[in-house]
């Protein structure tokens, strides 16, 4: 089934080099050109459009505008701004609607690699519901603790950058959040960074200082009839996870880069339940109640309650958020490549429950098939010995590799 995809953009001109630059795509794709929001939001009402692109400063309705409409009436949409301007407030206003944000001139690649993502992430999740509730996430939820620490710090008279971006890679919600704004270009700089720290100190303590008291890209955790430690547990266990990831990616002597992401791959591998938390609190306790009352691992009572397991969730969110797309790439990695990363955050996530003193042996373990999974899950698909040069492309891809670890 083609992918429908329309763009929206005052300038005919721009419209025509899209016309001409994505020409090769017309056998895949059914693409839409509308010159103005109001005649896009009347196409939306007629054809099942699955991404949208818009320019951000248009006559009348602008981009951001457009976008936070699209959100509210067609969720499921993928939203993507494609601009050449650069006014922080214009950004700032785009950080609520969009997912991702290209920099104009766009080559064809990055924009086709980008649409295109979204097929791959189509295999997620089947049902438009389930797409849709993730889809609208902008934040998620953060440890009320952490919450009131980076408030509390950028709200006093000398904060810290160090300090903020420390309290930021502690928590989940807050890392998942200012890694999508680092990694696209909303403010210009669009680059490969999987440290929170980094990502601080690139955007700087003025435009952080804005997102989080005035556009309020962070939120604090509500339990809603949740256990009231369970934030407290999800915390420490994907600290503990991302802690044992690195440490895997480290003793295998792996490039820096790839220990950096592997930390980032298991502290964000529950992201999903974040979502499921956020947006189905009574379904949460639903499957709480069959997992006491059958025994069975938490994933199957998810999907059974809910549809998907937090995994798919997590997974889609943080492709929709364009996580670690130079790692990626458009299509994903390789199988082979797949069960190296698989595998890592496979052995962490059961390292970390286990309390094991020997990762890498716990690592070899996991690929050679002779360990059962200490968290519980499907058996990554490839088992396989390690050698020389392996261990250096685990971990290349966070949001496949979530997924694809809990089975």
């Amino acid at each position: 089934m083609a992918l429908e995809v329309l763009f929206v953009d005052h300038d005919p001109n721009v419209l025509r080099a899209l016309r001409r630059m994505l020409r090769p795509m017309r056998m895949e794709w059914t693409m839409h050109f509308c010159s103005e929001a109001r005649e896009a939001m009347e196409l939306l009402a007629q054809e099942a459009v699955d991404v949208v692109v818009s320019d951000m400063r248009m006559p009348g309705i602008d981009g951001a505008q457009f976008l936070l409409e699209v959100r509210k009436r067609h969720p499921d949409i993928i939203r993507i701004a494609l601009s050449g301007y650069s006014e922080q407030d214009l950004v700032l206003r785009a950080v609520r609607a969009a997912h991702q944000y290209l920099a104009k001139p766009c080559d064809a690649e990055k924009l086709r690699s980008t649409i295109e993502r979204v097929k791959t992430l189509r295999t997620l999740l089947d049902e438009k519901p389930l797409r849709a509730l993730v889809s609208s996430v902008d934040t998620l939820p953060s440890l009320p603790a952490l919450y009131q620490k980076i408030m509390e710090e950028l709200e006093s008279e000398d904060p810290s950058i160090k300090r903020v971006g420390e309290i930021i890679a502690r928590d989940v919600a807050m890392t998942a959040k200012i890694l999508q704004l680092v990694n696209s270009a909303f403010f210009g700089l669009s680059r490969h960074v999987s440290s929170p720290e980094q990502a601080v100190v690139l955007l700087g303590l003025n435009i952080i200082k804005t997102l989080v008291i005035s556009t309020q890209i962070f939120t604090e955790f509500q339990a809603r009839g949740l256990p009231p430690d369970r934030m407290d547990r999800l915390w420490t266990h994907s600290l503990n996870t991302a802690v044992c990831a690195k440490t895997v990616a480290q003793q295998a002597g792996a490039d820096p880069i790839i220990v950096d992401d592997a930390f980032m791959a298991g502290m964000l591998h529950d992201v999903g339940k974040l979502v499921l938390w956020q947006a189905l609190p009574d379904q949460v306790a639903e499957v709480d109640q069959r997992c006491e009352a059958t025994g069975e691992q938490e994933w199957k009572s998810e999907h059974a309650q809910v549809g998907t397991t937090h995994a798919e969730l997590g997974a889609y969110l943080l492709g929709v958020w364009g996580a670690s797309r130079q790692h990626c790439g458009g299509r994903g990695l390789s199988p082979f490549s797949r069960s190296l990363s698989t595998s890592g955050v496979h052995c962490a996530d059961g390292g970390a429950r286990g309390g094991r003193a020997d990762l890498r042996d716990s690592w070899r373990a996991a690929l050679s098939g002779t360990e059962p999974g200490g968290c519980g899950l499907p058996r990554p698909v490839a088992m396989l010995e390690p050698s020389q040069g392996m261990e250096k492309r685990m971990l290349r891809c966070p949001w496949r590799t979530i997924r694809r670890c809990h089975g």
